[in-house]
């Protein structure tokens, strides 16, 4: 039986949609820099992996910029660009791990979890996040 997250309060919701191509060019141009600048390691070791990794990037750069949402900061000096990284768990779900930052960040809103669904065609990735807080049971 598959287990899921337990349901929580929904403190932050956030999206984002961009052109793979648009992506692909940043790839193009400035390559290591916009990689270095903006994806974590891990993230990159995930979308080098793959045969089309700009698809891969671009759904991981909309995850970045639905989860800035959440937290109504955008991309800058409360939320950075490596602030979080998506990964993949057992079920190959995608999942979020923050840095200090953004683990300040949430921390400091009083939330538990930021979660995250993407999806990307041929032309377009987007994604979804949420920040949830859990309910206890005091």
């Amino acid at each position: 039986m598959i287990e899921l997250p337990p349901g929580g309060i929904l403190l932050g919701l956030g999206c984002d949609l961009i052109e793979v191509d648009r992506v692909r060019g940043v790839l193009e141009r400035q390559g290591e820099r916009f990689i270095k600048r903006v994806f974590t390691d891990e993230e990159r070791a995930y979308c080098d992996s793959l045969k089309h990794p700009h698809k891969h990037y671009a759904a991981r750069f909309a995850a970045k910029e639905a989860i800035s949402k959440c937290f109504t900061t955008g991309i800058g000096a409360e939320f950075g660009w490596r602030s979080a990284s998506v990964y993949h768990g057992e079920r190959h779900q995608p999942l979020v791990r923050l840095d200090e930052q953004g683990a300040a960040l949430l921390k400091s809103i009083g939330a538990d979890a930021v979660i995250v669904s993407l999806s990307h065609t041929e032309t377009s990735a987007m994604a979804v996040a949420a920040i949830l807080k859990y309910p206890t049971d005091d």
